[in-house]
């Protein structure tokens, strides 16, 4: 997955790399790793429902697959439980551990199939499937077996469940300097029925304007804030979606007006800084903030990374600590803002957020060595879990 993102990222066209591998799959020469990167090529081409088709295909027959190591003898053996589903929704965990010195093993869960009667030999295990609604299956099926697991099980199912946003309000909510709006989910014609209550003064927390997203996207898709009655009525109209997630939208903004946006990543408990967006718009992420375009808003991103530890980390440091301690993940990310109370609003906190090196190291030469920082952490952790379960082994 890196290698194929980078390309895309990049620019380069993957479509002539598509149409080879088509071919050898129409013809049967293509193994299954090379079915397994044809159907990430079709997402990253927006081909979703081809790509997922294909996917699903492959793995009916194959769900176990080795990575190439840096090294001919690895230091460590991860073994990584996937779910059969979309590219967004299982931790990109190549990124993390790209020209590693580890063997990355990428088991897919399948409902049908189970786990294996025999699991691959592995020094350490990492749960990547998401909280999401077509990953529930998965995530059941591991929980059952995580108390006999052979090896450390780092990120456990039951854990990785709290990271749905109509949890994680409930669970992380009265951390002192923590602001997390309540977010609740709503079929369509709950949705509908509750507008009027909605309207006249609100309903659970939740009252007009309000924020809106189908249930289960990704990266801003479906997102909107809705003003009235009559605006959630058009919503719903152009949306085929069925069930959703809203909450009330807060202004998060600055005092010159501009909206900040922060990613922060959290490796055995300890935070660290991922990358910052600024713009002028309240739905802000950061491939639409136009950081590569403004120095300004580069100085400001590469003054949070580096002065994160003395900066916004001590300044949060009672709300980051209490999510660590109450998530008790081994690895997973926060997106938020600051308030101009000072307080740390949370948008979410996911397990499966793109954390990576791609950006250009002319236009960002600063991100390289606070992502490698943050690599360097990702697989410490792995390594002292993995040598514990070692240990305990012998």
């Amino acid at each position: 997955m890196a290698r194929l993102a980078k390309m895309a990222f990049d620019g380069q066209d993957l479509r002539p790399l598509y149409q080879t591998l088509i071919g050898k799959l129409l013809d049967g020469t293509a193994d299954a790793g090379e079915g397994l990167d044809l159907a990430l090529i079709a997402q990253l081409l927006g081909e979703k429902q081809a790509g997922l088709s294909i996917q699903r295909d492959i793995l009916n027959a194959h769900q176990l697959f080795r990575l190439p190591c840096a090294t001919d003898r690895p230091r460590l053996r991860v073994l990584a439980l996937a779910a059969a589903t979309d590219m967004g929704s299982n931790t990109p965990i190549e990124f993390l551990l790209e020209d590693s010195a580890f063997e990355l093993m990428v088991l897919y869960v399948v409902p049908e199939a189970g786990l294996p009667a025999s699991l691959p030999d592995h020094d350490v295990a990492i749960v990547i499937a998401s909280d999401s609604e077509d990953c529930r299956d998965v995530l059941s099926i591991i929980d059952r077996a995580a108390a006999r697991w052979p090896r450390p099980l780092l990120n456990p199912p039951d854990l990785v469940g709290n990271l749905d946003r109509d949890k994680l309000h409930r669970l992380i909510g009265g951390i002192d300097g923590v602001v997390i709006p309540p977010t609740l989910p709503f079929s369509r014609t709950e949705l509908s029925l509750a507008s009027p209550a909605i309207e006249a003064g609100g309903l659970m927390g939740v009252a007009f304007p309000l924020i809106v997203r189908p249930r289960g996207s990704h990266a801003g898709v479906g997102l909107a804030r809705i003003e009235n009655a009559a605006a959630l009525v058009r919503y719903l109209d152009a949306r085929a979606e069925d069930d959703f997630f809203v909450a009330p939208f807060i202004d998060y903004s600055s005092e010159d007006g501009l909206f900040r946006k922060y990613r922060v990543v959290f490796v055995d408990g300890t935070p660290y800084a991922c990358h910052m967006a600024v713009a002028d718009r309240w739905d802000i992420w950061y491939l639409n903030a136009g950081m590569a375009g403004s120095a300004s808003k580069r100085l400001e991103e590469e003054t949070f990374m580096r002065t994160f530890d003395i900066g916004f980390g001590r300044r949060h440091h009672t709300a980051l600590a209490g999510i660590a301690a109450l998530l008790r993940l081994d690895y997973f990310t926060i997106d938020c803002a600051e308030m101009r109370d000072g307080s740390l609003l949370i948008f979410e906190a996911d397990n499966t957020a793109v954390v990576h090196n791609m950006d250009s190291p002319d236009v960002f030469p600063y991100k390289a060595p606070q992502m490698c920082r943050i690599f360097a952490a990702f697989a410490a952790m792995l390594q002292r879990h993995g040598r514990s379960g070692q240990e305990q082994a012998a």
